[in-house]
């Protein structure tokens, strides 16, 4: 797998708009240095801890993107130095992430994960779900976390159709949403397989992963 190769070919391929998260979870430092000096700078994990040990010992002009499900007793490892939270999916996990982030003095921008999937494996809230988190007095108080956008994850299908409906669904809520809440500007949908579906429809944000590292490992 020749990783600066798979990023410059992403690059080149996505339009302008369309950031590309680079979703290193289980890859060692050497791979996503591979990725770094290839000028890739935003890097997804999924797990806080690992996200935390690679984040002390790499260059600190890397974005840290956490992409997968957040539990707030461990908020506090990644708020000094987590870019966005893609996986938001309460007014709880809110709050404490704001709590956090005024202990260290910034801001944190989060996505709020809408269920799109047809699988119960997939976490994610409702439309209206979200719609309350953002209307809430509650996210109103709240100065030190801000939520920019939306994310969403179609179902694990071969049916591009679905997959399209999917995706479509999100991109209304979004500009629903943005008519009524101007800071939301990313929609992070689409993943390696479902990807060129996602930017048809109007990611601003794709998560890649096996493309560029080659297969997970599991550890």
């Amino acid at each position: 797998m020749d990783i600066s190769e798979n990023i410059k070919k992403y690059k080149d391929e996505l339009p302008e708009n369309v950031k590309l998260v680079a979703i290193s979870k289980t890859k060692p430092n050497e791979d996503l240095m591979e990725a770094y000096n290839a000028g890739q700078r935003i890097l997804g994990e999924n797990k806080i801890q690992e996200m935390t040990d690679k984040w002390e010992e790499l260059p600190k002009d890397i974005e840290w993107h956490m992409v997968g499900h957040v539990q707030r007793n461990k908020v506090k490892y990644m708020a000094p130095f987590v870019s966005l939270i893609h996986a938001v999916d309460s007014l709880k996990l809110l709050k404490e992430i704001n709590k956090r982030a005024k202990q260290n003095e910034r801001t944190i921008n989060c996505l709020l994960q809408i269920k799109i999937a047809d699988e119960d494996s997939k976490f994610g809230i409702t439309s209206e779900e979200a719609r309350e988190i953002l209307n809430s007095e509650a996210y109103s108080k709240m100065e030190n976390v801000k939520v920019i956008g939306l994310m969403g994850m179609a179902t694990f299908t071969d049916d591009e159709d679905q997959i399209r409906s999917e995706f479509k669904y999100l991109k209304s809520v979004f500009d629903k949403f943005r008519d009524e809440h101007t800071d939301l500007e990313e929609l992070s949908m689409g993943m390696s397989g479902d990807y060129q579906i996602a930017v048809d429809c109007g990611s601003t944000m794709v998560r890649i992963g096996s493309s560029i590292f080659g297969a997970r490992n599991y550890n």
